[in-house]
């Protein structure tokens, strides 16, 4: 007779336990980290400036930063259309942001940068928004001379950077 009881508590205190472990696992906080982390991150602005050795490039993201390639390129073209963008210089770096957008779900812009900028500076000569499709943002810079550059992230706020070396100037 006592078998059947504690049969029952077994299977009472499973159940609960199997509850608990459920309610755990869907949690608010949990739910928020996994959402935060899926979301595509925006991209809001760029800007530069210019440093005793080197010249600066930031992407400034609301999310996280996602992974950035910067490549080397010949010239540097619209996507989508291919059109050449209109930047003087003799090498360019194209930077890609996957996943990313410079737009919101409603297709509004939330990218507040330049889009397309000459810039005056010791080893930058330019930067362009050249596209915000499918999940890819790219933006080119223009320089006069090949560039040796760095990369970096940044946190609080989010951002990528981007360091241009050149010789010493200060």
């Amino acid at each position: 007779m006592r078998h059947p009881h504690r049969r029952r508590i077994v299977a009472l205190a499973t159940g609960a336990l199997l509850t608990a472990g459920l309610a755990l696992s869907t949690s608010p906080a949990s739910a928020a980290t996994t959402s935060t982390r899926t979301q595509t991150p925006l991209v809001v602005n760029a800007r530069w400036g210019g440093h005793c050795t080197f010249d600066r490039i930031v992407i400034d993201l609301q999310g996280y930063v996602p992974p950035v390639t910067v490549t080397p390129v010949s010239q540097l073209v619209y996507d989508g259309s291919g059109k050449p963008v209109p930047l003087a210089g003799k090498y360019f770096l194209e930077i890609r942001l996957h996943p990313a957008a410079a737009h919101d779900d409603a297709g509004q812009n939330v990218y507040q940068g330049p889009k397309l900028q000459k810039i005056y500076l010791s080893k930058l000569k330019g930067i362009a928004l050249t596209g915000d499709f499918e999940g890819y943002v790219t933006f080119g810079a223009a320089f006069d001379t090949q560039p040796s550059y760095s990369t970096s992230v940044l946190h609080s706020p989010e951002r990528f950077v981007l360091d241009i070396a050149h010789p010493n100037t200060c």
